[in-house]
């Protein structure tokens, strides 16, 4: 699958993902979704990310929770838009072992996560 494929295909899941949360109580605005591979590399050199992040392919996006108008921090608030997400063939960044990312919602492309 070419990668302009694999982008198409990540935003009609990421459509399926906004709709199910509305559906199910959950209010989403958005956070990061593109990303430059310079601000790749320089949140890879803090600490804050990976220089080859998913962001710089258009294959991931950050989301903002809120659950009765109240903002969501807390990894375990996005299980349930976790679970759907992975349902629908995606990686989702809650379960990342060495810093979970409940916020992050990605397309695996070339091994990347």
């Amino acid at each position: 699958m070419t990668l302009s494929q694999k982008q198409q295909q990540f935003t009609h899941m990421i459509a399926q993902l906004i709709a199910w949360a509305g559906a199910n109580g959950y209010a989403l605005t958005f956070g990061e979704a593109y990303r430059t591979p310079d601000q790749a590399r320089l949140n890879a050199q803090s600490g804050k990310g990976i220089a080859n992040s998913l962001h710089t392919q258009r294959l991931a996006v950050d989301f903002n929770l809120f659950i009765d108008g109240q903002y969501q921090t807390q990894t375990e608030a996005y299980l349930p838009l976790g679970e759907y997400w992975e349902s629908l063939g995606g990686s989702w960044g809650g379960r990342f072992k060495s810093r979970p990312d409940g916020n992050h919602f990605s397309l695996e492309h070339n091994g990347v996560r």
